[in-house]
């Protein structure tokens, strides 16, 4: 029979779509749209311990296949999250991941604390913000930072599933994948933006604001797709994949590379109905091929 529900750390999911985090804000946003609890779930925009105004403008550069971002994580902050998104979204039938995002491991364990006794249901640990206590380095590039953080999250909020979501930008994201697990993480989430850069040839001046940003959207989808298979062979946590996803085929080519669910991001700017679109559309598939959808993870067929 025909199957469409999932489990990550033995959360349910009613199918495997989630919105990724920047991309859909609280979830109020689009549900002026569509009923969100079409969703299998969303992950929040990146929550801070305190809120922040992000980058100034010019912080969006639209790209060939995509698009570079440097918004800079931009949000009301942790408090006013607890406040008043928790509570609305605790309301609607869907899973709900809180992102977290800090500049110190302090600041990430405080938030995972808040976070703890929140009604979210998982936590995406986003480790792409600068670490400085550290010189600047961020603390996704290396293993035994990967490792670190994803540790002290797991103590600060051991009421909920600690999701790790790696960044491309790494020598080895299989070395930071095996680095998350060893630190208790749950689950892992990749691939996070690549780094970029957009200039304008008038000018001669880059284009953002902070001269880079974090390039997303179709022209990543086969980065994507091979660091998903690469992690699969790494680990044994779930695998959530994203990058480029724009269809129910897309879809279909991550589980079969190994992720359990996918999270659809730059799609929903371009098309605020898009995340739902490709739920509906996966949910024919899997009703028309009789199938359970969980069938599929990792069963990619290598040429020989």
């Amino acid at each position: 029979m025909s199957n469409l529900k999932v489990n990550i750390a033995g959360v349910e999911f009613k199918n495997p779509i989630i919105t990724a985090s920047g991309t859909f804000g609280f979830g109020r946003e689009y549900d002026r749209f569509y009923n969100i609890e079409e969703l299998g779930g969303i992950c929040t925009k990146g929550l801070t311990i305190r809120p922040k105004l992000g980058n100034p403008a010019p912080r969006i550069a639209e790209s060939y296949g995509g698009m570079l971002n440097s918004v800079g994580l931009q949000n009301p902050g942790v408090d006013h999250f607890l406040q008043k998104d928790d509570i609305y979204l605790a309301k609607r039938d869907l899973v709900v991941i809180a992102n977290v995002a800090g500049s110190t491991l302090e600041d990430y364990i405080a938030i995972a604390e808040k976070i703890n006794d929140s009604k979210s249901d998982m936590v995406e640990l986003n480790i792409s913000c600068p670490n400085v206590k550290e010189g600047g380095m961020a603390f996704g590039v290396l293993p035994e930072s990967v490792e670190r953080v994803t540790s002290a999250v797991k103590k600060a909020c051991p009421n909920k599933p600690v999701i790790t979501k790696l960044s491309p930008n790494v020598a080895c994201i299989a070395d930071n994948a095996r680095a998350a697990e060893a630190g208790g993480a749950d689950a892992i989430s990749l691939i996070n933006t690549l780094s970029g850069m957009a200039v304008n040839y008038k000018t001669r001046k880059p284009i953002l604001f902070n001269n880079n940003g974090g390039m997303s959207g179709p022209c990543v989808k086969p980065v994507a797709l091979k660091m998903v298979w690469d992690c699969f062979n790494a680990v044994k946590i779930p695998i959530i994949g994203l990058g480029g996803i724009t269809s129910y085929t897309d879809v279909l080519e991550f589980m079969i590379c190994g992720a359990r669910a996918v999270q659809v991001g730059t799609y929903n700017f371009n098309n605020p109905y898009g995340a739902r679109d490709i739920a509906r559309d996966l949910a024919n598939y899997v009703e028309q091929n009789d199938m359970d959808i969980n069938d599929i993870v990792g069963t990619l067929i290598l040429n020989k």
